[in-house]
């Protein structure tokens, strides 16, 4: 790593921060069956061309991969085909796998996701064709919890806007008012949904001595934690941090009603999933003054486009969905998921498995 860092815009960046993941020889394309001719070895398509560690490097002794050509992964209308004779997937947690993709993989029985979420699975279609599916959970809750207090932080103490006011040469006095912020130090957090993450993100706020409160079904309160209502808990909060799954009942869970009920001091900060949250709603509710300020790292449609009208707002925090973004994380993320392909292609219960209904299939 270079001794100061570079600015953001250096094009070698990435490249010098990225030295550490190796890649792996693999074949690139879409595996069909003259490929499942030539060897006896079972084939797995993974949907991402470059990533981090040596876990990929270890797939490919037991099995023959095909490597989607490009770093962003197969279009809706390009996995289907991509995933073609493949025994396995390794898939990442914006490829939706849904009945009609399986309707064109035949072979396939078994898909490790390097993912916590797995909102993209079609579980019951995965069932019903006997496709194992597991997620890799239990990974990434420090290293989302440590980006969720990035966005807190940088939200409320508008550390976007005063990097740009220096970069642009608009800082040309000392003011007493400029760029005023919110405190961290003895607010209330409120956290809805108290998982693994939610319960990490909550860890942390006892260094601010914060009050912390969570809404969720299913967790009681707990010695950091009081659990409450979610009307009560967006009445109270100053800061109110996202860490729901996405499910047909969490779909636009803060929408107009819900922020109208937030403090006009209140910021929102979402690392959870984008369709949670109302992106309408939302906007109009930055634009009007109903809440302060919002930190994102997921939104309804990514990646996010220049047209969208979150960009144009000083009071919101953009990230390009990287809270689990961390080279230690995303590596071992990468080696569950190999972890639990390895066992689906031995005809073994995967370690994490989702669909536990499932009657699985072994290759071939």
């Amino acid at each position: 790593m270079p001794t100061t860092d570079p600015v953001p815009d250096d094009p070698d960046f990435s490249e010098i921060a990225n030295r550490s993941i190796r890649r792996s020889p693999a074949k690139l394309g879409s595996p069909d069956e003259s490929d499942h001719m030539s060897t006896n070895r079972p084939r797995v398509a993974v949907t991402r061309s470059d990533l981090p560690g040596t876990g990929i490097e270890r797939l490919s002794r037991s099995a023959e991969l095909t490597l989607w050509p490009s770093r962003t992964g197969p279009s809706p209308d390009e996995l289907a085909g991509f995933i073609g004779q493949a025994d396995g997937l390794l898939s990442m947690s914006q490829d939706h796998i849904t009945d009609t993709v399986l309707e064109q993989a035949p072979r396939l029985v078994v898909i490790g996701q390097a993912s916590a979420g797995f909102d993209n699975l079609d579980l019951d279609a995965l069932t019903r064709r006997g496709v194992q599916a597991a997620n890799a959970p239990g990974v990434l809750q420090e290293t989302t919890a440590d980006f969720s207090w990035a966005l807190i932080m940088a939200t409320c103490r508008r550390l976007v806007e005063a990097d740009q006011h220096v970069r642009t040469g608009r800082w040309t006095e000392v003011r007493f008012d400029l760029l005023l912020g919110q405190d961290l130090y003895g607010a209330t957090l409120g956290v809805i949904g108290y998982g693994q993450i939610g319960k990490a993100v909550a860890r942390r706020a006892q260094g601010f001595e914060m009050t912390v409160i969570h809404a969720d079904p299913v967790a009681p309160s707990d010695t950091v934690s009081q659990a409450v209502a979610l009307d009560d808990l967006l009445r109270q909060a100053d800061i109110v941090s996202i860490h729901t799954v996405l499910t047909e009942h969490t779909h636009h869970l803060i929408s107009d009603h819900e922020l109208d009920l937030m403090k006009p001091t209140a910021v929102l900060v979402n690392a959870s999933r984008g369709p949670v949250v109302d992106q309408r709603a939302l906007v109009e509710a930055l634009r009007s003054g109903t809440i302060w300020a919002a930190g994102l790292d997921v939104f309804e449609g990514e990646p996010v486009t220049a047209d969208n009208p979150l960009v144009a707002l000083p009071n919101c925090v953009l990230a390009p969905h990287i809270a689990s973004a961390s080279l230690a994380t995303r590596t071992r993320m990468v080696d569950v998921a190999v972890e639990n392909l390895l066992a689906g292609l031995r005809g073994e219960r995967l370690p994490n498995l989702l669909n536990t209904d499932v009657t699985a299939r072994s290759p071939g």
